[in-house]
């Protein structure tokens, strides 16, 4: 019922920003939550940023500072922007939403985020 494409990924260098887009599509009243993770090769997914639909965000404390996540309704587009990134943030980037009355997640296809020192 829900749809997610993520873009914005690539190339940067330490100390620059990045900003990186979830286009959501699909039944978007029933999404609770709304959120940014990051996985690296042969890790666990693990949260960056997430916002509630009637909250406000949490960050994962390695990017609390840096992070803003930001949810676009009228274009149905989430939004990462990480500031001053470093190599320790580079990995895939998977939007995520919600659905709380099932306790299902959806996922994107992810964007990968290279950072160079």
């Amino acid at each position: 019922q829900v749809q997610l494409v993520e873009s914005g990924g690539g190339f940067v260098k330490a100390g620059e920003s990045v900003t990186l887009t979830c286009e959501v599509a699909g039944h978007l009243s029933i999404i609770d939550r709304w959120g940014w993770f990051r996985q690296v090769e042969g890790a666990q997914r693990d949260l960056v940023a997430d916002t509630e639909t009637n909250g406000g965000p949490v960050y994962a404390d390695s990017v609390k500072g840096r992070a803003s996540i930001n949810r676009d309704r009228s274009k149905n587009k989430l939004y990462l922007q990480l500031n001053r990134a470093s190599p320790e943030d580079t990995g895939s980037y998977f939007c995520r939403v919600h659905w709380g009355a099932l306790n299902q997640d959806y996922w994107g296809q992810g964007t990968q985020v290279t950072v160079s020192s």
